[in-house]
C-alpha cells in the first residue's frame, strides 16, 4: 500500500529517522571490526624517574641508583611569632548605626572600606574615632572583627 495520506512534512521526517538508523548501524559495524586492534597493552602508560610519560616500558638493563633511607633529611621550618605579618590595623569609624548595630570602617593603609558588626565591637565607638581591628571572615566578604578603640578624636 502507498502512503498516499503522507504530506511533504511528513516524508522529510520520516527519511531523517531512516538515515539517522542507517547510520547508527554502519557506525556498529564499523566498531565490530575495529575492536580487535586495541589491546590493554596498546593503553599503558610509563612514567620515567623525570616524570615524563611515554609509551615504552622502562629499560630492564639499566642501573638504577640505590637510595639509603637514613641519608634523606626530613626539616620542619619553625616559625616565630614576631616574624608573622602583622594583622591588626588602623581605621576611622565612617558610619555606625548604634540601633542597628552595624558600620564601616575606612583602613587608613590601603583606604579600603570595611563592615563591622556591634558583635565583633569590645569597645564603644562612635563616628570619626580611630580604631584598631583585625580583618576577618565575615557572612559576605572581609569584614573587620575585633574591633576597639584606638585613639579618640575630638
Amino acid at each position: 500500500m502507498g502512503r498516499s495520506q503522507e504530506t511533504l512534512g511528513k516524508k522529510e521526517v520520516r527519511k531523517k529517522k531512516e538515515k539517522k538508523r542507517k547510520d547508527k548501524e554502519k557506525k556498529r559495524a564499523l566498531k565490530k571490526t575495529d575492536s580487535g586492534k586495541s589491546s590493554f597493552d596498546d593503553m599503558i602508560a610509563y612514567v620515567d624517574e623525570f616524570g615524563v610519560i611515554s609509551s615504552t616500558p622502562p629499560d630492564p638493563t639499566r642501573k638504577k641508583q640505590e637510595v639509603i633511607a637514613e641519608d634523606i633529611e626530613i626539616q620542619v621550618v619553625r616559625t616565630n611569632p614576631e616574624d608573622a605579618p602583622d594583622y591588626h590595623r588602623k581605621g576611622v569609624v565612617t558610619f555606625y548605626n548604634d540601633s542597628k548595630g552595624f558600620g564601616f570602617i575606612r583602613d587608613l593603609e590601603s583606604n579600603m572600606r570595611l563592615f563591622f558588626h556591634a558583635s565583633d565591637v569590645q569597645e564603644p565607638v562612635k563616628e570619626d574615632n580611630i580604631v584598631a581591628f583585625e580583618k576577618g571572615k565575615g557572612p559576605k566578604g572581609i569584614a573587620a572583627i575585633n574591633v576597639r578603640l584606638f585613639k579618640e578624636e575630638k
